[in-house]
Parts: C-alpha cells; sequence; structure tokens
C-alpha cells in the first residue's frame, strides 16, 4: 500500500551493476481536488511498477480540505517540489477537479522551467499546463492517476502515455471530421475548455498565435460550449490560430429548450464563423482513451481522406532525461 513514508526517494542499492540505467521515478500529486478512492493511488502504483518504475506519493493525495487536497499551502508545496526535484522523472497530477487557479500565483514557474520536468495532466490541471507555458515551459495533457488505476486501463491511453515519453518525437494518427486534405504547422496548445477561457484575459494565458489549439470538456451543455468558444473568439484566440482540433465533450445535457440544438450545431456554426480548418474527433477528454499531448511543443498536423495525423517534437522526454544524466 502506497502510504505517506513512500515519498521519501529511495537511493541506489550498492549491490546493483554500476552501469545499470537507475528506473524512472514518478511522483503524484494532488493539486486540485482531493481523491474520491485513496484506492486510486495503490492501484496506478501498481500499474507503474509493473513497468519497473519506482512510485512516490506527495502528502496532498492523501488530504483532504473541503472539497480540495488539502490546503492550498499543501498543494502548492507539493506541486513546486515535486517539479523541481530532481529525483522525479515524472510528475503525474491524480486527478482534476479545482483548485489549481488558487495556486497559480504561488508557483515559481522559472525554477519549474530551469529543472523541465516531465509533468501530466489533465482537466483543470489545463490552468498549470497554460501558465507554465506563458513562462516558457512544456508540459503534458494527459491521463491522471485515475487512468491508470481503472479495472481495464485503456490500452491506447497506456500505449501514447509510455511511448510518447519514452522517446523525443511522435506521431498520433486518428479518424477526424472536417477537411478532408489539409496542412498546418505550429504550436500544440490547449486543454479543457472551461478553463482555457476561464485564462483568457489573465497574465497565465499564454499569447500562442499561429498554433493549433485543442480543446474538451464535459458535463456543459451545448449553448455553454458555445458561449465559452465566443469569449475564445472575441478574446481573438481562435481566429488566430491555424488549426482548432476538439476532443470528447460528452456527455453534453440536452436542455429543455435546445429544440436541435446541439453540440453539432456549435461545430457547424463555428466552422462558417472561423477561416481556418475546425476538426473533430482527437482522442482526448474525459474519456478512458486520450491521447498524451506535449503542451507547447511544436507539432505539424495533416488530414488526408478522413485520417488525421498529429505528430509534434523538441518536448521534455525520458530519452532526453537519460542524455542528460550521462
Amino acid at each position: 500500500m502506497m502510504t505517506r513514508a513512500d515519498r521519501a526517494v529511495p537511493g541506489r542499492t550498492r549491490t546493483a551493476p554500476a552501469a545499470q540505467p537507475r528506473p524512472v521515478h514518478i511522483g503524484l500529486i494532488a493539486p486540485s481536488g482531493c481523491l474520491p478512492d485513496p484506492g486510486i493511488v495503490d492501484r496506478a502504483a501498481a500499474v507503474f511498477a509493473a513497468q519497473g518504475w519506482q512510485v512516490s506519493a506527495g502528502d496532498s493525495v492523501f488530504a483532504r480540505e473541503q472539497r480540495f487536497a488539502g490546503p492550498d499551502d499543501l498543494r502548492a508545496e507539493d506541486l513546486q517540489s515535486f517539479c523541481t526535484d530532481r529525483a522525479l522523472d515524472v510528475v503525474l497530477s491524480a486527478r482534476g477537479g479545482y483548485g489549481l487557479s488558487r495556486l497559480l500565483d504561488r508557483l515559481d514557474f522559472a525554477a519549474i522551467r530551469a529543472r523541465r520536468p516531465i509533468v501530466v495532466g489533465y482537466s483543470d490541471f489545463t490552468a498549470f499546463h497554460l501558465a507554465y507555458l506563458a513562462h516558457g515551459g512544456i508540459s503534458f495533457a494527459g491521463p491522471g492517476a485515475s487512468d491508470f488505476a481503472a479495472a481495464a486501463p485503456d490500452p491506447f491511453m497506456l500505449e501514447q502515455f509510455f511511448s510518447v515519453l519514452g522517446q523525443a518525437s511522435h506521431q498520433l494518427s486518428f479518424e477526424v471530421e472536417g477537411p478532408r486534405r489539409m496542412q498546418a504547422a505550429g504550436r500544440l496548445w490547449g486543454g479543457n475548455l472551461a478553463m482555457v477561457a476561464a485564462m483568457a484575459g489573465t497574465r497565465y494565458m499564454p499569447a500562442v498565435r499561429g498554433g493549433i489549439l485543442f480543446l474538451e470538456d464535459v458535463n456543459e451543455s451545448a449553448y455553454r460550449i458555445e458561449r465559452m468558444l465566443y469569449q475564445l473568439f472575441h478574446a481573438g484566440v481562435l481566429q488566430s490560430q491555424r488549426a482548432i482540433l476538439l476532443g470528447s465533450f460528452e456527455p453534453v445535457p440536452a436542455m429543455s429548450n435546445d429544440a436541435g440544438f446541439g453540440l453539432d450545431s456549435v461545430v457547424a456554426h463555428f466552422r462558417e464563423r472561423l477561416e481556418l480548418p475546425v476538426l473533430t474527433g482527437l482522442p482526448f477528454g474525459h474519456v478512458a482513451r486520450k491521447a498524451t499531448l506535449p503542451v507547447g511543443a511544436p507539432a505539424v498536423l495533416s488530414v488526408a481522406r478522413g485520417i488525421a495525423r498529429l505528430s509534434f517534437e523538441r518536448y521534455p522526454s525520458l530519452v532526453r532525461r537519460r542524455t542528460a544524466a550521462k
């Protein structure tokens, strides 16, 4: 069972061969909402242990204060210390929820960027992704501990996570709806739509122009999705991109007065308003089948006959980490 004591980083044993590379060390934190099931940590840790990885957990994954994973000070300290700990190779957010926005002005992003950590999370963790990108850093929109703790973790999610982090470049292929043929190059960025819209107009919103913006959300009705997209439109964010990739928004609760107005209506509307490709089908969001996407990395998106290929490179990886350690 994972306990607070596992936070300590085990040292190398004297019996280990000198030439043997040390195992990957992953740290689990909860910078937003509290974990509904403490067993998530142990089940996720078992998946990483099966890969030969070492696992540590911050105090935040065991804490609760109201809806949060402990007090703001505790969550901010866990996030900052794990992201700057040179003994850790990967930092994984246990879950989303709400709460990271409360921590942004407490974080030393310059110190985190100097470390260039591999940091992964989604949903509310979008607040960190955007703020870190605004400070020049690249992090990963990807699964949380709860995804690894599922009774049967999604094979696509597992393959993408370990493949992306384990190599210096990656290509993802998936079916899309939108233009039958296109190509766009730019910085890949985005995340949860509610969080991207909430960051607009703040100092934590990166000024990305000519980028490839990806968006997802969950449990938002169609008119709320359109309203948030219009916030980004009126702020000049949408029309300054080269392409917009939409992931999963399900479920989209129907309203009694929708009268046929739904997510398809919203997508069609913005395809008319924007002079750039708007594509649906990105395997990302509050779903089991999700990709791991480097927020801020250079990327190329090409589409031919309904198949999209999204390639990205020059992001923090375990390959670069091991090369730097030599």
